[in-house]
């Protein structure tokens, strides 16, 4: 019985040396030091260090009569009382804890648009957005769709800001009177890229044309940064 009871003491969060000492007040009244330290075969200095840290955990409490302590065990509820206070620390903390909003992956897709119809359905695309930003242009897109003109009307109509870098030599391309910013850089690319929120295009608008279309805001925004440097260094005649 005596064993069985301090591993349970020990289990609900005394040290071995406080739940021996604890379970001998509870079985008496009114014990000193001195008397403890016998019972239990302890040193006493121990046995005063063991019931200091019992007083603070509120499981002993003592009276003095003829001045000298006696020790007496408090209320084995008292084991309770860690547990209540962590509980009432957790409960405080919880609206914080909770209120922690999950990091996002930053979401990332690809498609591939190809021929004719796949260069319309991704200029639809693009259409729902009032800025974009494209370097490379060849102009072969807005050639191989009939409805050009009348999405670049529709882009002027709702105020839309397009930056467009292209090689000089496509200065007379109909793209170019349009009131679509325009800069140059005499540089050979048979690629477009196109870049507009979270999404960079690369066209190529060739034989069979294809546009690859990625959705990933860092990359989008490191493509927007290279963007900027190119406009600043870009010809506007």
């Amino acid at each position: 019985m005596k064993e069985n009871t301090i591993e349970k003491l020990k289990k609900s969060g005394l040290t071995g040396n406080e739940s021996k000492v604890y379970y001998e007040l509870l079985k008496n009244i009114d014990l000193s030091a001195n008397q403890l330290s016998k019972n239990l075969g302890i040193d006493r200095t121990l046995t005063y260090t063991v019931l200091n840290n019992l007083i603070e955990k509120g499981m002993v409490n003592y009276v003095i009569k003829d001045n000298k302590k006696y020790f007496n065990a408090s209320s084995p509820d008292n084991l309770l009382n860690p547990i209540k206070e962590k509980e009432d620390y957790i409960k405080n903390i919880l609206p914080d804890l909770k209120s922690i909003k999950k990091s996002l992956p930053i979401e990332s897709k690809i498609n591939i648009y190809e021929g004719k119809e796949g260069i319309r359905a991704f200029s639809k695309i693009l259409m729902k957005h009032k800025n974009f930003d494209s370097f490379g242009a060849t102009g072969r897109a807005y050639d191989l769709l009939i409805e050009s003109p009348r999405l670049v009307k529709e882009l002027e109509e709702k105020n839309a800001k397009v930056r467009i870098i292209t090689n000089s030599k496509y200065k007379k391309h109909p793209m170019n009177k349009t009131n679509i910013e325009m800069k140059y850089l005499n540089i050979e690319s048979e690629a477009t890229t196109t870049i507009f929120k979270d999404h960079i295009a690369i066209h190529i608008i060739k034989e069979k044309p294809s546009i690859i279309l990625i959705k990933n805001k860092l990359i989008s925004n490191s493509y927007k940064n290279h963007f900027e440097l190119l406009w600043k260094i870009a010809n506007k005649q």
